[in-house]
């Protein structure tokens, strides 16, 4: 039997534990938990971090038994990697090795007038202003707001941290350290992926930034140890897999870099989830954007490796957007219902729709956008909206791509896809006749937890996985050309950016009335 090497990957919407054949990439066996989400207050999001470990649990266990039944020993199994949902934002308490809130997730807007704050006090109200260390704009988006936030506003937070208990970390930092021991000897660590979604990491030195943290008024003694996104961090302690090493760890988007194999400069994907998330690797340099895109730092794989990153643009709202129309507006009972209702219309018939539900992310940083659908007329029915809801996704896309190419002065001439949302082909199709170019998509689309646990099956150590150019797995693809002319996409594309000028800065920090006309 070929060496096994498992993944967690732990979403925003559910965690998923994959198990993979080591030699051909194949996918052996998997187990899918759903994650809650709740909204307390409107722009607040939140997810409960015990809840996260039990599913992480859960996928873990269920898995195993699906082995055992395929007659697959678990002892196959060699390492597991975890990949995670970045920026989501944990602080717990390392005596009782409990959690002191919920976990504020990435597009949480409750740090809003944290964010002004921060850029009022900026040389020239800059919002780039820390950009030249951590490749970020000041946003509600990363993880030190958040963390300012809870320090400021959660008083458990608060105490846990004068009295020396507070251990902060994003989602990875808190699996790892739950499933390494928790206080009895869990490891408080994290990759340089994730810690460079915080504001507080320096890409050039790869590691926690003084400066930074007095910016941010955030002690660095909370602050996980940063290590390369494949190494040994510790082991499993208890459940099936105890005594496995944990040796891979990447933010999502990174291990969906990583997983498409863009190992070269110049080679992209783009990840269609809850949000959208298009990387393009950037080689050993960071390149600072002059366009609104992010400079992250893609992955480190091993010690003594360089550091390679990548230029990013993130959409909050993708899929989500599906999930908004099926909870909130109750018009699909499920999400793939969306591609038979958007191919009944076949157009949307001049209406356009942009989900701003978290403001904007790039190429803009506009948190006072907000959604609109326009264009509307009597014709318009729900087939129109299920469209415009597709096409907003590839809009979106297209508006990363172009700000892509001009900082790269090379034209991305095709784009590698992957997530949730590919299995949806109306939705291929429109993507690639929207960036007039190539969109290819991997028969198997669990290229996010494929690469984590490549990085982890090539640790030091384990050396189950070789990332060599030679040795890498062959991965068949499906293809999509572009079927309409140019003229046509740049028509609609310029009609979208119109609807886009009609959904920014709706949202202003000036006093709101209730309607017996008080202000609240």
């Amino acid at each position: 039997m070929d060496p096994l090497v498992a993944a967690i990957d732990q979403g925003t919407s559910s965690t998923r534990f994959l198990v993979f054949n080591a030699k051909t990439a194949e996918l052996i066996s998997h187990h899918q938990v759903e994650i809650n989400q709740s909204f307390p207050k409107e722009g607040w999001v939140e997810e409960d971090p015990r809840e996260i470990m039990q599913s992480v649990h859960e996928c873990i266990e269920r898995t195993c038994e699906k082995l055992c039944k395929l007659n697959i020993d678990v002892s196959n199994i060699k390492a597991v990697g975890v990949t995670n949902q970045r920026e989501t934002t944990l602080v717990w308490d390392k005596d009782t090795g409990e959690p002191l809130y919920n976990a504020i997730v990435w597009l949480d807007l409750r740090t809003q007038s944290t964010v002004e704050r921060l850029i009022n006090k900026a040389p020239g109200r800059n919002k780039n202003h820390l950009r030249h260390k951590t490749g970020l704009p000041i946003s509600t988006y990363f993880s030190a707001v958040k963390l300012r936030w809870l320090l400021d506003n959660v008083d458990e937070v608060h105490e846990a941290f004068l009295s020396q208990r507070a251990m902060f970390g994003t989602v990875d930092s808190w699996i790892i350290w739950c499933l390494t021991g928790r206080k009895n000897g869990g490891v408080h660590c994290t990759d340089v992926s994730n810690a460079s979604r915080t504001m507080l990491f320096n890409i050039h030195t790869m590691d926690w930034d003084p400066e930074l943290c007095r910016y941010f008024d955030i002690p660095m003694e909370i602050l996980p140890s940063v290590r390369s996104s494949s190494e040994i961090y510790g082991w499993m302690k208890s459940g099936s897999l105890a005594g496995v090493p944990i040796s891979g760890c990447l933010g999502d988007q990174s291990a969906a870099l990583v997983g498409q194999m863009c190992f070269n400069e110049g080679q992209a994907k783009n990840t269609y989830g809850t949000g959208c998330f298009l990387l393009r690797n950037t080689g050993t340099k960071p390149v600072i954007s002059d366009h609104g895109l992010l400079t992250t730092v893609a992955y480190k794989l091993g010690k003594d490796e360089p550091a390679c990153y990548a230029l990013e643009g993130s959409v909050a709202i993708a899929g989500a957007v599906v999930r908004w129309l099926k909870d909130n507006m109750g018009m699909v009972q499920s999400s793939s219902e969306i591609e038979k209702l958007a191919a009944a219309a076949g157009t949307s018939y001049g209406c356009y729709f942009v989900p701003a539900f978290s403001g904007l992310y790039a190429p803009y940083w506009e948190p006072s956008a907000r959604g609109i659908i326009c264009g509307l007329t009597q014709f318009t029915n729900r087939n129109h909206l299920a469209f415009a809801a597709l096409e907003a996704v590839c809009f979106q896309t297209r508006e990363i791509l172009d700000a892509m190419n001009q900082d790269s002065g090379v034209p991305l001439t095709q784009l590698k896809v992957d997530g949730g949302m590919t299995s949806n082909r109306l939705l291929m199709q429109l993507q690639a006749d929207i960036l007039c170019i190539p969109v290819v998509r991997p028969t198997m689309s669990e290229t996010t937890a494929l690469g984590v646990a490549m990085a982890a099956g090539a640790a030091e150590g384990v050396g189950v996985w070789s990332l060599s150019p030679g040795q890498l797995p062959h991965v068949t693809s499906e293809r999509y050309e572009p079927q309409i002319n140019s003229e046509e996409s740049e028509y609609r594309f310029a009609r979208w950016k119109k609807a886009v000028q009609k959904a920014m800065n709706w949202e202003t920090t000036e006093p709101c009335y209730n309607g017996s006309g008080h202000s609240q």
